[in-house]
């Protein structure tokens, strides 16, 4: 245990206890011999162990040489927190820490019961952890007295920025003593952390905790293509596929939230939401039910779950795609921590690619583009679940042997198995028939450089076109064609190859060695659902010419104006303020009307009068 030998000896024994054997490389940086009572700027990834470090950290300037905290009164401890799951996790972080220096830890967050808070900081707390706005609430009315801090810690720095909390952040280290000692801890050191770091440490020292990518070097990261159509069907294979114990499915807003744990819950998913809407209780019970094993799935945004650790979390889902590198990396740091596998999902719609592309360069990540898990693959990995289900190698009991030999009497091996997997199945969702669409392969420059083939789309191989009776103005879509051509054709969606819609008609690729047995199973009749006619044809369809519809006739010119010639002289200048054909006779008379204005060039408009009779 070389490496808890600088650490305050009561905490090194909460780390064995915890099970500790060896500290992350952010919490040896905190601990460096160099660093001292001095301030500091770290960066650190969420998940690479922060929060121990800066409860270790802090010990020795809190402690003040002792092993134990005398009573509690004014804190001497702050830590700052950009949402109420983060604050309340490092609470319950820091009190099996400080637990056998008997430290109180106390909390004021947005949304608890204020009067509660305000008796817990008059009975006295050695720590105190909270969000900006409540935290300046109880010092504006002085329940929350900071005389006797020694330090302030300010946790995920970048994000109370971006969520707009600098000016109760500006205040909060104003009210606290000039002598305390800061740390900041971000997962990002833009300019403005870096002038608040510097308007509020003194000297502070730049700390850039090595192998803080190596976080993400347990998340296996795959991109999906998927039709717009199909993005929430495609998520729901994805849960299915993997089974993970717990996953989190990503939203860019409350209503796309909102809208997926309805539809979730309509499909027999154990789900629960997380947006900024729910009060704190139900946010409290939601990652509870997380927690217990109640719930497999939380839907959230990206702010409601910022700072979330749950410890089985093996599957993270972009239902949304992430709006820049720095929340990709936050949203799928949420899986693959302390040693653990995790997948990350990004959902990838066809007009989504450009853009999907550069997020995971900026972010300096690689993944697999594949399609989403289709129906059949999803039943696949059920058996094989059913096959590995560790009741199988339990020898059968006493009290069970009796009535399993009943029932294989009454109704046989056959059928005592099939109907052990209808109830395997029944009890999860029904997985979704996804369109056909081929993962985006890399373009010729990336392929070259990677020194792999370009990827092409015409790629299928020998093949017969059909031509359905049914187009564009009958409302024909890929989407309900190819589920009755596998239906009634009794083949699969991989000897589909292109469809081509026109207004009339839709030409259909079928593979070579499935053309007869496509024609012999929709019958003689070569009708589809009785109404949509089958014709075989001989080579390609000419594009050019299918569903041609003849041109319009010209519409006739406008009543008393002619038809535009080419031919016709151009306008000369007559006059000024005149425009007359060239070559053409001058004004006819009863275009000259007596008691009319003339115009007369740039003159003003005269009115001609009558002459006397």
């Amino acid at each position: 245990m070389s490496s808890f030998e600088t650490i305050v000896p009561a905490l090194a024994e909460a780390l064995q206890n915890r099970g500790y054997v060896e500290l992350t490389a952010v919490q040896k940086a905190v601990l460096a011999p160099g660093l001292g009572s001095a301030d500091a700027l770290v960066s650190a990834q969420t998940g690479s162990g922060k929060t121990v470090a800066f409860g270790l950290a802090l010990a020795p300037s809190l402690l003040g040489g002792t092993q134990r905290f005398a009573d509690a009164g004014a804190p001497l401890g702050l830590v700052v927190a950009p949402t109420r799951e983060l604050a309340l996790q490092v609470r319950r972080e820091l009190e099996w820490l400080y637990e056998l220096t008997g430290a109180t830890v106390a909390s004021c967050v947005g949304g608890m019961d204020m009067r509660g808070e305000r008796r817990a900081l008059e009975r006295g707390a050695h720590i105190v952890v909270g969000t900006p706005g409540r935290l300046r609430d109880h010092i504006t009315r002085g329940a929350l007295a900071m005389s006797a801090l020694k330090a302030v810690v300010l946790d995920e720095a970048d994000e109370m920025l971006d969520l707009g909390f600098r000016e109760d952040l500006e205040f909060i280290l104003d009210a606290a003593p000039a002598e305390r000692r800061t740390l900041m801890f971000s997962a990002t050191v833009p300019r403005s952390i870096a002038t608040l770091a510097k308007s509020y440490q003194r000297d502070a020292v730049r700390i850039s905790a090595g192998g803080e990518e190596r976080q993400h070097v347990d998340i296996e990261y795959r991109a999906l293509a998927v039709a717009p159509a199909d993005r929430e069907n495609a998520i729901i294979n994805v849960l299915r596929y993997y089974e993970a114990t717990n996953a989190m499915v990503f939203c860019n807003t409350r209503a796309a939230v909102n809208h997926l744990t309805a539809r979730f819950n309509n499909r027999n998913f154990s789900v629960v939401a997380l947006s900024g809407e729910l009060s704190q209780n139900e946010r409290s019970h939601a990652l509870q039910a997380m927690r217990d094993g109640r719930a497999r799935v939380c839907i959230a945004t990206d702010v409601a779950a910022r700072g979330i650790d749950l410890p089985n979390l093996d599957l993270v889902i972009h239902a949304d795609l992430p709006t820049n590198p720095e929340t990709l990396l936050h949203r799928s740091g949420r899986t693959g921590r302390a040693g653990r596998k995790g997948v990350s999902a990004l959902i990838v719609p066809g007009n989504a690619r450009r853009r999907t592309e550069r997020l995971l360069a900026n972010a300096g990540l690689t993944a697999t583009w594949a399609s989403p898990p289709s129906a059949d693959e999803v039943l696949r990995r059920d058996d094989e679940r059913i096959l590995a289900d560790p009741a199988f190698s339990e020898p059968v009991k006493d009290e069970e042997r009796d009535f399993a030999t009943a029932l294989l009497e009454r109704h046989g091996a056959e059928l005592v198995a099939a109907a052990f997997v209808r109830l395997c199945r029944g009890s999860r969702s029904a997985p979704e028939d996804l369109l056909d669409v081929a993962p985006f392969a890399p373009s010729k420059e990336k392929a070259a450089r990677r020194g792999e083939a370009p990827g092409r789309r015409d790629e299928f191989g020998e093949s017969v076109w059909f031509s359905l009776s049914v187009g564009r103005r009958q409302n024909a879509e890929p989407r309900w064609l190819i589920p009755m051509l596998c239906r009634t054709g009794n083949i699969s969606k991989r000897e589909i190859g292109a469809i081509k819609m026109q207004p009339e008609e839709t030409f259909v690729q079928i593979a070579a060695d499935w053309a007869d047995r496509f024609l012999a199973a929709i019958g003689p009749d070569r009708k589809l659902q009785g109404s949509i006619a089958v014709k075989r044809l001989d080579g390609t369809p000419d594009l050019s010419r299918a569903g041609y519809q003849p041109p319009k006739p010209e519409k006739k010119p406008h009543r008393g104006k002619r038809a535009f010639d080419q031919n016709a002289p151009k306008f000369q200048k007559r006059g000024p303020g005149e425009h007359q054909p060239a070559g053409a006779p001058d004004a006819k008379p009863w275009m000259k009307k007596p008691g009319k204005a003339q115009f007369d060039g740039p003159a003003k408009h005269k009115k001609v009068k009558k002459r006397p009779a």
